[in-house]
């Protein structure tokens, strides 16, 4: 009996747990493995449609956070325009971005917010198209009306960068550092900039005359280097030497014919107003002995100076002293100052005296 009782308490047991397994399976269509593995697919989607330039997104406040956030309509439209970002999803690559995002909702990668200004301000005529300050939105659900939506994960830096923020500091000291180099270093930095901005220049005129050239001759668009410019590029894309091709209209003659008369006009008055040889002389004197000065200091001769200076200071500092005590004081044999001032007067009064007694003499002898 003992036996039987134990046999159907370990099957109630068994059964209960079943119940509970069916209904966590009914929950998930998908066995755990496979949630994992879709939900690495959502990540990395997530992480490449952020990544990625085209889409438009701005900063914000949201609770006391900032956020990276988008709306919902760029959001569309971006997925309408790279529908490639859909492969990543593997056997959802056939969804809607309304299904994609309420997926991203569901996982927590997105949060829909609004914004915490719902009236238009004095002076403005309707709301601001990109709010500095959110909130989390009641209902988290897609849509495409003045809604917004933000990413919840943190993005991931890449190595170069993480190396970048930590050997920046020591560049920056190492600038600040560069007086008190040797002489032979401060060289060696000076023309490898100037190395490096001359060739940025040449390259930037090369191309704008490439370009000019080709525009005037031939009416087509060609950039070399067309990202070299480029705010927001990496580092592939910034180097990139192949040009765009021209999608646009080509030109008419007549605003070629007037950018070829522009260009001829800018170059015969910078010939006409270039410096001659002697300003340029003077103008490469200065600059060389502006170069010299900071390539010449030394903190040992700025020490040396100092001291010398501080030792005339102190030398001659003495010798005012003594310079000062003339005056002895009175009592002691000698004249105080009024004295000496009568003494002055009755010496002039009687040079006068002596004079006019002369003049009358010589004026007595012409008569």
């Amino acid at each position: 009996m003992k036996k039987a009782g134990g046999a159907e308490k370990k099957r109630v047991r068994r059964s209960s747990g079943a119940i509970q397994n069916g209904g966590r399976d009914s929950n998930s269509d998908t066995p755990p493995r496979k949630q994992a593995a879709k939900q690495d697919e959502f990540q990395l989607f997530a992480e490449k449609v952020r990544d990625h330039k085209d889409l438009v997104s701005r900063w914000a406040v949201l609770q006391e956070t900032r956020v990276e956030y988008f709306r919902g309509k760029d959001f569309v439209s971006f997925l309408r325009n790279h529908p490639e970002l859909k492969d990543i999803l593997e056997s959802d690559r056939n969804l809607e971005a309304e299904d994609i995002a309420n997926i991203l909702l569901r996982k927590n990668l997105l949060v829909r917010c609004d914004r915490v200004v719902k009236t238009v301000r004095p002076g403005k005529k309707k709301l601001s198209t990109w709010p500095a300050h959110l909130e989390i939105f009641s209902e988290q659900g897609f849509s495409e009306n003045d809604a917004f939506f933000a990413w919840t994960f943190v993005k991931r830096r890449p190595l170069w960068q993480t190396l970048l923020s930590f050997f920046w500091p020591v560049v920056t000291l190492a600038i600040c550092l560069f007086p008190v180099y040797p002489h032979r270093c401060k060289l060696l930095i000076l023309y490898s900039c100037l190395g490096v901005l001359l060739l940025f220049l040449s390259l930037l005129i090369l191309r704008g005359a490439i370009f000019g050239a080709l525009y005037i001759i031939l009416g087509k668009r060609v950039w070399f280097f067309p990202n070299i410019l480029a705010e927001e590029a990496t580092l592939r894309e910034l180097f990139r030497f192949c040009p765009k091709k021209d999608e646009e209209e080509r030109p008419k003659w007549t605003t070629r014919i007037f950018y070829a008369v522009l260009a001829v006009l800018v170059i015969l008055l910078m010939r006409h107003h270039a410096p001659d040889e002697a300003a340029r002389a003077r103008y490469q004197k200065r600059v060389s002995n502006i170069i010299d000065d900071v390539l010449e200091w030394d903190p040992r001769l700025a020490i040396s100076g100092m001291m010398e200076k501080q030792s005339v200071f102190n030398e001659t500092e003495p010798s005012n002293a003594t310079d000062e005590e003339v005056i002895p004081p009175a009592g002691v044999g000698a004249k105080t100052i009024i004295e000496q001032d009568e003494d002055d007067v009755s010496e002039i009064l009687d040079s006068s005296d002596e004079n006019l007694d002369n003049s009358d003499e010589q004026k007595h002898d012409h008569i």
